[in-house]
């Protein structure tokens, strides 16, 4: 291969202009310098005041004579104002920046003065329930630990930032165990964290994509309360979005549809505009109400629980009510409810949704069972058998029977739900019992019947009421009253009764605020073989409640009962008032309260006076499932029907209370204050739900 010619005018390789005793010994040949000395030019250096002859090559006439006239001294005006320059930028200063510990370990700085960080509160507070740092005790914490959770919250406190709209912020991190000011080291190293928010970013354009189509676009863009220069802040779009989104479920809009808030951030305007793409898809009314299992429970049916009419607007509320309201009979296993077009909007005239419900059987028949034994009751079994839907819709069958040293009783009920309308309750029961107490020995047989608009778990309402009829015959022991002897009697008892409750607290089985007000009225027929009476059952309770803390809540109770017309011995021993027990006045036996025969055994009144105090102090135990609750009670029944507080006992004692998911579990201790010689010291009782 021919070689290529070289070009000696080439300049040599850097190789080439290195000599070989440079390579042999480096420092010498470094210290003998250059081998030609670069002469300086031959030339003085002009004084300043030289005059400056003519450049080379400018051929243009040099200016000789120059006259520069004096410049005239301007005099300061006085009315003169210099304006701020504002640059922008936060006003920061570190030295005497407000500092905020949250932990031995860990300190939150804040330098910016201007503009001010308004939500500072807000942000350190949520920052300190996120916080890695804090979850790590001092005692425990190392450089290393700590180095490694300060940088999880340098970005939580980031982002943070962002979610209030600062999106040119600054956070600054150091760690050490000297603070500002400190003339010695702690031991324990700290984690310091100095915030710097900047300017709050404003909410630029604001898009609602289609929302305008809607019918109800003002009421609609009303909900929805984020407008261009709202300061920016990620929780109030989110907000905004649920409002939004309800508004459109609570004013017609089924099938409305709502994409994922966008934002854009323009760092030069200082703004973020917000799109939020929304379809309404059409306004419709409710049509009817469809059931997949009509056999079980029929649309019609399902129609008389809805709180809805057919042509009344759509309310997605008021769909989500209806399912509660199935899932509520205890019928099935799950439901689903769907609204389905039937006829689509016209102009604007509003389609029509029928209201389809899926639904899945649940087990219907029920076997329970309890045995129990108590000091006072002695032994008691109780067994019952349910069919909950035996009579479709709603209509059930139970048998029920109690086996006891006191009582010995069967029954059957039957039962239907949703009567006529929502929660409205038909019971039609009758039952026969032998029930011995140190009150009275009857036995009866009864039929009572009753139509009431219940207050439930899941529906508690403001008021309920119930109207109803009650037939019984009853073979009983009479007392000794005045320490003359009746033998037993048979009284035939007739009667009808209303009661009616007003209810404003917060809870069925444990409520913290608010009262109850209850009524209950019923006049009766009691025909013995000699003679037939008639008289009214009155009572009246009231109840209320108020915390006076986080922790602890008052509750007072007060019961009136009276019996009016008639005279005592005309109304059956079962039928008369008593107090005591775990619902009266505890300490005491239940219904051991009263007037007394020569044995000492309860003959029973004709008024009742009942009053009860208890606080009930929470304390944070099992987290905050368990509470203490000191009360006092107090209860007069007197044989006239009118109080004459002759007998009036009093008890005191302190319980327990265990939040459960269906209600405080219960248990009391009580001891009678002033006690008879038959009471025993101590009384304890044990249900589920407060006393009252």
């Amino acid at each position: 291969m021919p070689l290529a010619a070289q070009d000696r005018q080439a300049p040599k390789t850097l190789e080439d202009l290195i000599p070989d005793s440079a390579l042999d010994n480096p420092e010498d040949w470094a210290s003998q310098g250059s081998d030609e000395t670069v002469q300086a030019p031959d030339a003085e250096t002009p004084e300043p005041e030289t005059p400056i002859e003519t450049p080379p090559g400018l051929d243009l006439p040099w200016p000789e004579d120059i006259a520069i006239e004096d410049i005239e001294q301007l005099e300061p005006e006085e009315d003169i104002e210099f304006a701020d320059l504002d640059l922008g930028r936060a006003e920061l200063n570190f030295e005497e920046a407000e500092t905020e510990r949250l932990a031995d370990n860990l300190v939150l700085g804040f330098p910016q003065a201007e503009p001010p960080f308004t939500d500072r509160g807000d942000f350190v507070e949520r920052y300190e329930a996120l916080s890695t740092i804090e979850e790590l005790g001092s005692d425990e914490a190392s450089v290393a630990q700590l180095a490694a959770r300060a940088n999880e919250d340098e970005e939580l406190l980031n982002n943070l930032l962002r979610v209030y709209g600062y999106y040119d912020g600054q956070v600054t991190r150091s760690i050490g165990t000297l603070e500002a000011g400190d003339e010695t080291a702690d031991a324990s190293p700290t984690v310091r964290f100095d915030i710097v928010p900047g300017n709050r970013y404003r909410v630029g354009a604001v898009n609602l994509g289609n929302l305008a189509a809607a019918p109800d676009f003002e009421a609609l863009r009303a909900a929805f309360e984020i407008y261009p220069g709202d300061f920016l802040q990620s929780d109030t779009i989110v907000q905004e979005q649920f409002d939004l989104d309800r508004m459109l479920g609570e004013t017609g809009y089924p099938f409305a549809a709502i994409d994922e808030p966008q934002l854009l951030i323009d760092h030069a305007r200082e703004e973020g505009d917000l799109t939020l793409a929304v379809e309404p898809n059409g306004k419709y009314v409710f049509g009817e109400v469809t059931s997949s299992d009509p056999e079980f429970l029929s649309g019609r049916h399902l129609g008389t629980i809805a709180r809805f009419e057919p042509g009344e607007t759509y309310k997605r509320s008021l769909s989500m009510d209806l399912r509660r309201a199935v899932t509520a009979t205890g019928l099935v296993s799950s439901v689903e409810i769907t609204p389905r077009e039937v006829t689509p909007p016209q102009g604007d005239e509003p389609g029509v949704v029928d209201m389809e419900v899926e639904l899945k059987r649940a087990k219907l028949r029920t076997i329970a069972g309890a045995i129990g034994y108590g000091t006072e009751e002695g032994y008691r079994i109780q067994a019952s058998w349910e069919h909950r839907n035996l009579f479709p819709p709603e209509g059930s069958l139970r048998l029920r029977g109690v086996v006891g040293t006191r009582e010995q009783m069967a029954g059957i009920t039957f039962r239907k739900n949703n009567f006529t309308g929502r929660d409205r309750v038909l019971t039609l029961d009758t039952y026969a019992r032998t029930l011995n107490t140190d009150a009275y020995d009857a036995n009866t047989v009864a039929f009572t019947g009753t139509f009431e608009k219940l207050s439930t778990l899941l529906f508690q309402k403001p008021l309920s009421w119930a109207v109803g009829v009650e037939l019984l015959a009853t073979d009983e022991r009479n007392r000794v009253i005045a320490g003359i002897p009746r033998p037993r009697q048979t009284y035939f008892v007739g009667s009808v009764f209303g009661r009616a409750t007003i209810d404003t607290t917060d809870s069925l089985l444990d409520p913290t605020q608010g009262f109850r007000l209850g009524g209950f009225v019923a006049p009766e027929i009691s025909h013995t073989v000699d003679d037939e009476f008639t008289y009214f059952r009155l009572q009246a309770d009231g109840s209320y409640y108020q915390p006076v803390s986080d922790s602890i809540v008052l509750a007072t109770r007060g019961r009136f009962a009276t019996i009016q017309g008639g005279e005592l011995y005309g109304v059956p021993p079962s039928r008369r008032l008593y107090a005591g027990g775990g619902g009266s006045v505890r300490g005491y036996g239940y219904e051991k309260i009263g007037p007394q025969n020569d044995l000492g055994e309860p003959t029973g009144g004709a008024s009742l006076v009942e009053a009860s105090i208890e606080a009930r102090i929470g304390t944070g135990l099992f987290d905050g499932a368990v509470s203490v609750v000191p009360f006092l009670d107090a209860g007069s029944v007197s044989i006239s029907s009118t109080p004459d507080f002759q007998y009036v006992k009093y008890g005191a004692g302190v319980g327990l209370r265990y939040a459960t998911g269906f209600g405080p579990l219960r248990i009391d201790v009580a001891t009678p204050l002033n006690p008879d010689p038959d009471d025993a010291p101590v009384a304890v009782y044990v249900s589920l739900g407060q006393a009252f």
